[in-house]
């Protein structure tokens, strides 16, 4: 067994991926964007009927799919790493595009667009803080039970030990 399944329950180990896939697909995606706007590489705009497809719409089908998998999958299929990997790359998909939802405009490349990058990079960087200091937190609440335990075992040892003169 490996450590990711020896030291992560089902929901951290679910979480992890959805923030490896969050923090990878938006990567990508501000690469690939990146590269469309710059005439460089294969990549180009998605059109149908002359209206550009924002790449926000493929993260609200990833999401609905994941919504359908919560709401009437099985246990299994829930804890599947599909669904948390389709999260967080749905997810990431809508947030790199959060400034133009925000304001109903295409403001990618303008000025106000800055804020899907923040919300995005903040995001990633919240997440990984929170992965970084699992085993720093798990080893703080392991001493707190371990010193909660001794202090209860010694208040019993105390209260028994009185019990046991023969006092009425």
């Amino acid at each position: 067994m490996t450590a990711f399944h020896y030291d992560l329950g089902p929901g951290e180990r679910s979480a992890l991926l959805s923030w490896l896939a969050f923090a990878g697909t938006f990567a990508v995606t501000r690469g690939v964007t990146y590269s469309i706007r710059a005439g460089r590489g294969p990549f180009g705009n998605l059109s149908a009927g002359g209206e550009h497809l924002h790449h926000y719409l493929w993260g609200i089908g990833m999401l609905t799919g994941v919504g359908a998998v919560a709401v009437r999958g099985e246990e299994r299929h829930r804890r599947h790493p599909a669904v948390a990997v389709s999260y967080g790359s749905g997810l990431a998909l809508i947030v790199d595009e959060f400034a133009l939802l925000l304001d109903l405009k295409d403001v990618y490349w303008a000025r106000q667009g800055r804020i899907s990058v923040d919300l995005g990079v903040g995001g990633i960087a919240l997440a990984g803080s929170y992965f970084a200091a699992l085993p720093v937190l798990r080893s703080v609440r392991n001493r707190h039970k371990g010193a909660r335990a001794e202090a209860e075992a010694g208040a019993g040892a105390s209260d028994g030990a009185g019990a046991s003169d023969g006092a009425p």
